[in-house]
Formats: structure tokens, C-alpha cells, sequence
């Protein structure tokens, strides 16, 4: 039984140090990343791209919205620092929407930010160089497809379509050159850490010639990681919005997650998710092996809505003091042996419980096998009192822990408790034992 314990336990972990040693590993070891959404569509605050492509307006009107796009206050210093604060070890911001309006200043098309609005210049390569300067890895979102797009078959949810692919492959394959013409610029001018592909569902991998667009981003840069949405040929999985209630079984994923209920910016979404909230959803996600890539929409004008701007400040009080149990850990243990999110450390034999609660008494540990080292408050000088219960001779079921927490030790938000092991953390996975011996 124990043997099959250290296995069930030890030896995921075992076989991925291989992995992690590789182009991975920093992607694992990050757990936080912020999202931006920045784009035309803030500027009348409609849905990006979805809500020409649905009908809620036309795309004419859309596409008008660039002449009032302005970046008149946008920062890009003011956003690294930002991001840096929240303790975000990467960052993905949209080169190119579904609209096809690209931030930087393309010259496969005259659809950019550079060409077509008063900002009148490329707003990609000065964000992309304050984050590089402050050791924040680099993701680059693309739109795989292009609904403004001359080549590109659709423009509407409910059609007509252009034309069809298998009848006019030529005008297919220009459209194909068009993203490699952009995908080529990306690569020259930033050489991305991280591609972060959108819009793969429309076409299948054979017309999206998925397998050749990642084999040449890999062969440019062998250690680019590529998210799965591009028919199968990504490094990691990117559920969207909903947290996994069961653990995915990617080895690598990350949720993408909003702060309100939007992508990029809209006035009437005041539906903001609280700093506690989100907090949560960040150890959830760690305690299930994954990344959380969260949200912001900026302004047309380049600032941050503050209720976003304070969700970060938040995240980057709590990573700061609590860094030993966020970056570089792994997922937890199956959540009936605790009431609290969990996880351990790269080595294994540190167990971490995320409490989002002030516990009412003791907080109980069940199924810990060997011996318990030393329990402490993550980020307090204030040791917890703790105490074995039931740990008897005639039964290999171990004793029950009981942890109190002082008051005074816990954190504002999500309080963090380490549970050191004499060993890498095993668990017993059983139903219990009738006696059939005593001492």
C-alpha cells in the first residue's frame, strides 16, 4: 500500500523534471500573467470584433471607430510597472484582433493602429520594450483569422460567405501569405517569448496549415512556447472564463480570465470581480497545476480603468509576501483531505494550504503520511500551534492535523500555511482500518 502511495504521489513529479528543465519551465513556474485587450472597440466600448461579426452594428460603423482612436494618454512605461507590481511573470497583449486592425504598423495591409487612426503610430514596440526591460516575458495574441479581410471567406456570423476555399484555393493561399507576411514582421521585430493564437475554429488544421505555421515559428525560435489554439499543435491548454471544477488534463494550461465581464473595455460593464475574488480564482488555478492569465481593457486614451488598476495592486501586495507558494509550485493534493486550495513545492516535500476564509477553530489535515517537520504562517513571524490526533501503532492510517492559526497571523485576503515534510508529501488514499491489533 505505502509503495503504491510514494508512486501515486511522487513520480508525476519525477517525470516531469525533464520537461521543466526545457522550454517550459518558466511558463510552469510563472503562475500569473496579465491579458490586454486593447483595440478600437474601446472606443465606443462594443464587443471586440464579435459585435460586428453578430450584427450588432455594422462593420462600417466598427471600422470608424479607428478615426477616433487616440492613445492620448497611453503610457507603455506606466503599463510595464503596472504589470511588473501585480507580480506577472508574462504578459500577452492583442497584436491583431479578429477586426484585423493591427497595433503595430504592419505592411502586409493598411489596416493598424499607425495608418488609420489619430494615434498615427505603431503603440506595439514601446509596450513590447518597457516589459523586456523590466524581465517580464513577452506574448504577442494573433488572430489566425480575419474578418475585415479581403481573402478571408467571412465577415458575418450568418453570411454570406465570400467565396468558398476548396472552389478558389489561390485566393485561400493568399490569405495564408498575408498571415505569414504578419507573423513574420511579429517575429523580426520582437521575437515573442510566447504566441498566443486566436480564431483556429473556423478552419481545420489541413486549411489553416497549422502544422507548417508552428514549425516554422519553432524553427526560427526552438524555444517559442505556442498555446493550443491553433488545431492542436500548442504547448498548453487555455480553458476560457470558467475555472476547471476537475483538474485538466493538460500537463500545461492556463485560464484566461476576465476582471468584469468583458475583454476590452466597455462603459456599461461596471460588473468588476473584487480583488478577494480574483485572488481565488489565482490559487485555484495553482492549486490545480495551472496559469491564471488575467484581463484588463484599457481605455481608447491608454489608461486603465482603476477598478482594474486596484485588482492588480492587490495581486501584487499578496504574490510579494506569500512568492515561496505562488512561483515555481506545483499542484496540490485532492481536495477531501482539506477544506482549502493547496499545492507544494517543486521539491515536493512543502505542502501549502491557500485558506480564503478566517477558520473558525482549527483548520484539519487529513491523510498526511511521515513526519511533519515544521508548520508555519507563509509571510508571518507568528508560529501556528498544531497536533497530531489518532496516531496509533496498530493502523497505517495516519493521525489527523489539526493547525490553529492565530488571529493576528492572518492575511488580509487568502492566509498561507507551510506544512514541512521530513520527505516528499505522501498520502494515504484509503478507506480505513478495523483493528486487529493493539499494543
Amino acid at each position: 500500500m505505502k509503495r503504491f502511495l510514494i508512486l501515486f504521489l511522487v513520480l508525476p513529479a519525477f517525470l516531469c523534471n525533464a520537461q521543466e528543465a526545457g522550454k517550459m519551465q518558466w511558463f510552469d513556474d510563472a503562475k500569473l500573467g496579465i491579458f490586454i485587450h486593447w483595440g478600437i472597440y474601446a472606443v465606443d466600448g462594443v464587443g471586440e470584433s464579435w459585435s460586428f461579426y453578430n450584427r450588432q452594428l455594422t462593420h462600417e460603423d466598427y471600422m470608424a471607430q479607428a478615426k477616433r482612436f487616440t492613445a492620448a494618454k497611453y503610457d507603455p512605461q506606466a503599463w510595464a510597472d503596472l504589470i511588473a507590481s501585480s507580480g506577472a511573470k508574462y504578459t500577452v497583449i492583442t497584436s491583431k484582433h479578429h477586426d484585423g486592425v493591427a497595433l503595430w504598423d504592419t505592411r502586409a495591409d493598411d489596416k493598424s493602429i499607425a495608418k488609420m487612426s489619430p494615434a498615427a503610430r505603431d503603440v506595439l514596440t514601446p509596450f513590447a520594450e518597457a516589459v523586456r526591460t523590466r524581465g517580464i516575458k513577452l506574448g504577442l495574441y494573433y488572430s489566425l483569422l480575419d474578418w475585415s479581410h479581403p481573402d478571408y471567406p467571412n465577415i458575418y456570423r450568418d453570411g454570406p460567405a465570400k467565396y468558398d476555399i476548396k472552389a478558389d484555393p489561390a485566393r485561400w493561399q493568399r490569405f495564408l501569405d498575408f498571415d505569414d507576411a504578419q507573423l513574420q514582421e511579429l517575429y523580426n521585430a520582437y521575437q515573442p517569448d510566447l504566441w498566443w493564437f486566436d480564431g483556429d475554429w473556423e478552419q481545420d488544421a489541413e486549411t489553416w496549415k497549422a502544422k507548417e505555421i508552428t514549425d516554422k515559428l519553432r524553427s526560427q525560435n526552438p524555444k517559442c512556447i505556442i498555446n493550443s489554439r491553433i488545431q492542436g499543435y500548442g504547448d498548453y491548454g487555455t480553458p476560457e472564463i470558467g475555472v476547471p471544477v476537475v483538474r485538466p488534463a493538460d500537463r500545461y494550461w492556463e485560464l484566461c480570465y476576465t476582471i468584469n465581464d468583458s475583454w476590452g473595455f466597455q462603459h456599461r460593464d461596471v460588473n468588476f470581480k473584487s480583488p478577494q475574488m480574483v485572488l481565488r480564482t489565482l490559487v485555484d488555478c495553482i492549486s490545480n497545476g495551472g496559469n491564471l492569465l488575467l484581463d484588463i481593457g484599457p481605455r481608447e486614451d491608454g489608461t486603465i480603468p482603476e477598478e482594474e488598476v486596484e485588482v492588480l495592486r492587490e495581486l501584487g501586495r499578496w504574490t510579494a509576501k506569500h512568492s515561496e507558494a505562488v512561483y515555481g509550485t506545483r499542484a496540490g493534493i485532492p481536495g477531501d483531505h482539506v477544506k482549502a486550495y493547496t499545492a507544494v513545492n517543486a521539491k515536493g516535500d512543502v505542502l501549502y494550504l491557500y485558506l480564503p476564509y478566517k477558520p473558525i477553530g482549527p483548520v484539519e489535515v487529513k491523510g498526511l503520511i511521515d513526519h511533519i517537520k515544521n508548520i508555519r504562517v507563509v509571510g508571518s513571524d507568528i508560529a501556528p500551534k498544531w497536533k497530531i490526533f489518532n496516531k496509533l501503532s496498530w493502523t497505517e492510517v495516519p493521525g489527523l492535523l489539526e493547525i490553529t492559526v492565530p488571529e493576528e497571523a492572518l492575511d488580509s485576503a487568502i492566509t498561507v500555511i507551510a506544512i514541512e515534510m521530513d520527505g516528499p508529501v505522501q498520502l494515504y488514499r484509503g478507506p480505513g482500518q478495523v483493528i486487529t491489533f493493539n499494543e
